[in-house]
């Protein structure tokens, strides 16, 4: 596509990435780079709603979106919306289906949370090991001399078990590397035992990996496919001395099932970042474990984080403007390639 006349390319931003006042939470989300180019108008959107409305994309030709989600009521009237970039890389809150028959590409941004997400697993890996929550109320509530009760241990000649080993997890296996462990095992099924072996990785059946890692980590997608995919059974293949960690999505890992696991005393402990029904605002039933760490899906949250899916996702609608099409990062590629969406596409350029 090409022309030399530019329409204004305009850019909703959802509102829950500003404060009550106006202002941007985040030191940084990539917008300097849709402030570069003078066809380029974004503005936040009047008002947050747990779903985009309808009524919030009209006159819009992209959508940067951080936690609302996307249902078919909301792209049923998009005439000139062309993508919805969201700011991460889970699309399990977008009806991809309803955004393609409406003509709208869903965009996430690859790669951007590979390493933060990576630093995360590992810092928690090791909390749990050192029993960093449980000696830190120690010393706040002097007991010093139970500190024989809590020896650590080192991740050296542990298992690694990734659940999905895409980039989040092969860059957890690179910072790993350092720390002396055993081969990793992963499973994915959409992975080819070569593959696995090109990057130094026995791949498994998942009661395999279950049954040998030290560290079950969680990297894949909330599909149909995945969702209870860590239940009863699973965990009960667990060892007592190996630990659960989430930081994919709710709904992968069986709540329930998990509790009793820990409540039973059947696996050391677990790190959760994503849980069924957020957002939670009360306190949660895991709470009550000093084996558990916790966090409300912003473990990974950092400036560089922000700083990075913020220009990817800027990038795209860059492109989008300029009339170029992406080949990475889009959900549903087929998009592109129907009448509707190049129809709006041409409009804007005259």
């Amino acid at each position: 596509m090409s022309g030399d006349e530019q329409e204004t390319f305009r850019v909703g931003l959802t509102a829950d990435f500003f404060g009550d006042d106006g202002t941007l939470k985040f030191k940084d989300m990539g917008l300097s780079l849709l402030e570069q180019q003078g066809h380029i108008e974004y503005a936040p959107f009047a008002a947050h709603f747990p779903e985009i409305g309808v009524e919030q994309i009209q006159g819009i030709h992209g959508i940067i979106a951080l936690t609302p989600t996307v249902t078919a009521a909301s792209v049923a009237q998009a005439d000139d919306l062309l993508a919805i970039s969201r700011f991460g890389v889970g699309f399990d809150m977008v009806d991809v289906e309803a955004c393609t028959q409406a003509d709208v590409a869903v965009l996430i941004t690859v790669g951007a949370v590979d390493r933060p997400v990576a630093e995360a697993t590992i810092g928690w890996m090791i909390s749990l090991t050192h029993h960093v929550r449980v000696k830190d109320t120690l010393l706040r509530q002097g007991r010093w001399d139970e500190r024989t009760g809590y020896m650590g241990r080192e991740l050296r000649d542990r298992t690694f078990g990734a659940v999905g080993l895409g980039g989040i997890a092969r860059e957890t296996l690179r910072l790993l590397s350092v720390f002396g462990m055993k081969q990793p095992l992963a499973y994915d099924p959409y992975l080819d035992a070569a593959g696995a072996a090109a990057l130094g990785v026995e791949l498994v059946a998942l009661d395999e990996l279950m049954e040998r890692a030290d560290f079950v980590s969680i990297h894949c997608p909330l599909s149909d496919a995945t969702r209870g995919l860590i239940g009863a059974a699973e965990l009960a293949k667990m060892r007592p001395d190996a630990y659960l960690l989430n930081t994919a999505r709710g709904g992968i890992v069986d709540e329930d099932a998990l509790y009793e696991a820990l409540k039973q005393g059947r696996i050391a402990g677990a790190a959760l970042d994503c849980f069924v029904g957020e957002p939670i605002t009360a306190p949660h039933r895991f709470a009550e474990f000093d084996n558990v760490l916790l966090a409300p899906h912003s473990i990974a949250w950092t400036e560089e984080l922000f700083r990075d899916i913020g220009r990817t996702a800027c990038k795209y609608m860059v492109d989008l403007s300029l009339g170029q099409r992406l080949e990475r990062g889009v959900v549903n590629p087929e998009v592109f390639d129907r009448p509707g969406f190049q129809e709006k596409w041409k409009r804007i350029h005259l």
